[in-house]
């Protein structure tokens, strides 16, 4: 008993690595975690799934926005570390999920149509995250006017 409440809060690594410095095998060992703990992420968080793709262009374009999807969580996560410790990036987002952007089409009389862009006003506990994370949103954008099609231009 007292040998295993004097192993409590460490652990042991094995390694097939020999004659190397025990701080470098726990340094690659912890890095090891910390990727681990990104692909996890991105499989989990940011439903990320495997999609195919035809063309070296798309490809590199999924892993470009995969990458910045990861980036973005972690800038939020080291965000959310020090101005509002215990919140997760999963549970802002699932928080702040309930702002949406709405656009509005208001037909005139003349044949234009008017497009009101809005975003839904945050609720109560959603604006003090956001005053928390020092985070503010954008002004509504000014309203659009779209000309009258004419007849057989399409």
């Amino acid at each position: 008993m007292r040998e295993a409440r004097r192993r409590e809060g460490s652990y042991l690594l094995r390694s097939n690595v020999a004659g190397s410095d025990p701080a470098q095998l726990r340094a690659f060992y912890l890095l090891l975690v910390e990727v681990e703990q990104a692909f996890k992420e991105l499989k989990g968080d940011l439903a990320i799934r495997p999609i195919y793709r035809q063309t070296d262009e798309r490809i590199e374009a999924h892993i470009f926005v995969a990458f910045l999807a990861y980036w973005l969580q972690v800038t939020l996560k080291q965000r959310l570390r020090s101005l509002a410790p215990g919140l997760t990036p999963r549970s802002v987002l699932e928080k702040m999920a309930a702002i949406q952007m709405v656009d509005v089409y208001l037909p005139t009389t003349d044949g234009r149509t008017v497009t009101l862009s809005r975003y839904t006003e945050p609720e109560a506990n959603q604006a003090i995250l956001l005053q928390q994370l020092k985070l503010s949103l954008p002004a509504q954008p000014p309203p659009r006017i779209t000309a009258a099609e004419v007849p057989g231009s399409a």
